[in-house]
């Protein structure tokens, strides 16, 4: 499994499909979900793992997954950052 940044930008108008197609997918598919909504800047972000950006693309709102900005995305240890210095 990988781990993904989700942002799924949507304007005004789309911002009650975003919510109720993903409501739609299931409570648990909502609950993955933050969103900017409320300050003006309508866009849902989410931290997924799956086995690979088709699958994240494919849980998608079919509206929203060509506009979705998908990022593999890891996490560092100390250990690898100090390993990082060394091959530096």
């Amino acid at each position: 499994m990988s781990r993904f940044l989700i942002e799924t930008p949507h304007t005004k108008d789309e911002c009650l499909r975003s919510l109720d197609e993903l409501l739609a997918k299931g409570p648990d598919t909502l609950r993955k979900f933050d969103w900017a909504c409320s300050t003006g800047k309508h866009t849902g972000y989410a931290i997924i793992d799956a086995d690979n950006e088709s699958a994240v693309r494919s849980m998608l709102p079919s509206f929203l997954r060509d506009k979705a900005r998908i990022t593999q995305v890891s996490k560092f240890t100390p250990e690898q950052i100090k390993s990082f210095h060394k091959a530096a």
